[in-house]
């Protein structure tokens, strides 16, 4: 069992690690340098040749994860700072997080298909648009593996948060609004982080489409996945 400061160091190495990425990527505006994936792939190094196994890391993970919900909640802020915008058009906000998260899912699983996956990884990659703490129950429910959907989760996240900014620039998606909302529907957490760094507008309203996305998915979830993945 690690120690109090063994675990008390792993945080501050993580914490340490992400600012000191997310000041490079700041400085450099390079999605190569995104701040997650530079900060778990130098995490990911430096365990490797320290000898620091997953299981000595997992206390500390398990407390940072835990203040992701608070960290979450503190999405609020800006939310409720750009509510008027919000309230001007939350019929079509509403509806394009609705629809959009309803093609994500529906894409997932078609092209998992395609492929000619097995039905088992195709429901796990089904949420894979989804918050992780929801793409969990989801994939359980829908009879899927909840270790693959994490995975696709993060991928997702870590993905999406890399290549959307630059994709939206290149589709000539310029309004702040549109630009939250497809982040936010698309790579949940992470890609509200990210496009929160172009403004509180964008970040608003991507907080705002990872919820209302995350409810949606899971009230239509238990009897679309497997009808879809069947059908």
């Amino acid at each position: 069992m690690p120690t109090t400061m063994f675990i008390f160091l792993t945080i501050f190495l993580t914490v340490l690690l992400y600012l000191i990425s997310r000041k490079i990527f700041l400085r450099t505006k390079n999605p190569i340098f995104n701040p997650v994936l530079l900060s778990t792939t130098i995490i990911i190094i430096i365990f490797h040749y320290t000898g620091i196994t997953f299981e000595q890391y997992k206390p500390g993970k398990d407390i940072m994860t835990f203040l992701l919900g608070p960290a979450t909640v503190a999405l609020a802020l800006p939310l409720y700072l750009n509510r008027t915008v919000l309230l001007q058009a939350l019929f079509p906000i509403i509806f394009g997080i609705c629809f959009g998260a309803l093609a994500t899912l529906t894409t997932a699983i078609l092209l998992a298909k395609l492929s000619g996956l097995d039905a088992l990884i195709v429901t796990s990659i089904a949420p894979k648009s989804i918050t992780a703490p929801i793409a969990i129950e989801i994939s359980r429910l829908t009879g899927g593996d909840p270790a693959i959907a994490v995975a696709f989760v993060v991928f997702t996240g870590t993905f999406g948060s890399i290549i959307g900014p630059s994709l939206l620039s290149f589709c000539k998606i310029t309004t702040p609004i549109a630009r939250g909302l497809a982040m936010g529907v698309t790579s949940h957490g992470q890609g509200t982080a990210t496009i929160l760094q172009e403004g509180a507008l964008q970040g608003a309203m991507a907080g705002i489409a990872m919820a209302v996305a995350a409810i949606f998915i899971s009230f239509i979830a238990p009897l679309y996945i497997p009808w879809l993945v069947n059908l």
